[in-house]
């Protein structure tokens, strides 16, 4: 670390706006790329939602199906079973016989309209089905197509920032050594404090950047002579005049162009 006595407070204010535009541009970086893998990882789980949703649903139609076929066997039973019964019934010694074969027809008659209109039902059931896994299938064509760009987006966002934001690194951490350990700490708390990340900022029109509230005149004219470091009371932010942070601003364009 720099010997804190060589460095001027201006430097010191000079130093630590350099390093809130680094580290603004980090949080902009950063900012964007969090949302995207976010955005990434909710499209996965709707493509995994769906799919397990159509998987579902053919698992279900396919149970159908065999209810069905297992109908279809009640109703060939049945048949045989009448076929048997009247055949039975040209046999018969007296009528007690002939109504008990009868009432076993009119049994698998009645098996047979029941097992029919079950067939019906689960059919469908089953044309139901297959018009959510069609519309399912439509919606997951979407949004795996939407997921591919996502994807490729966020990949594309950290192709393009990595290099950027390693430097930025770099340079925030040599931005950090022209600073006194007891200014940095102070720096880190207010921004880790402050929503936007911002610690040090520059007067608007007399007002704390980002305040509705005025600076008093006297100390304005501190905060351009430099030559102390001024918290703002309202914020806790730190101070610095509008030229120093216009001249600061185009010295990091320039360097990291």
């Amino acid at each position: 670390m720099a010997n804190t006595k060589e460095v001027s407070v201006e430097e010191k204010l000079r130093a630590l706006y350099d390093l809130q535009l680094i580290d603004s541009r980090i949080d902009e970086i950063r900012s964007v790329r969090g949302e995207l893998p976010l955005e990434v990882e909710d499209l996965e789980n709707e493509v995994a939602g769906l799919n397990t949703r159509i998987s579902n649903m053919q698992q279900d139609v396919a149970n159908l199906e065999t209810d069905i076929n297992n109908k279809k066997l009640i109703i060939e039973e049945a048949k045989t079973l009448t076929k048997k019964y009247e055949e039975q019934q040209k046999k018969v010694r007296n009528n007690r016989e002939f109504d008990s074969l009868t009432k076993e027809i009119e049994f698998q008659s009645l098996e047979t309209e029941l097992s029919e209109k079950r067939i019906n039902e689960f059919r469908a059931k089953i044309s139901q089905k297959n018009e959510i896994i069609d519309s399912t299938k439509e919606k997951l064509a979407k949004q795996e197509t939407h997921l591919s760009h996502k994807k490729s987006e966020l990949d594309a966002i950290l192709q393009e920032t990595a290099k950027e934001e390693k430097l930025l690194l770099e340079k925030s951490k040599e931005f950090s050594q022209l600073i006194d350990s007891h200014l940095l700490t102070a720096y880190t708390r207010i921004r880790n404090k402050v929503k936007n990340g911002l610690a040090v900022v520059a007067l608007e029109r007399g007002a704390s950047g980002g305040s509705y509230f005025t600076i008093p005149p006297q100390v304005q004219l501190d905060i351009a002579n430099r030559k102390k470091i001024t918290i703002d009371e309202h914020s806790g932010r730190i101070l610095v005049d509008p030229a120093l942070a216009a001249e600061e601003r185009e010295k990091i364009e320039k360097l990291m162009s």
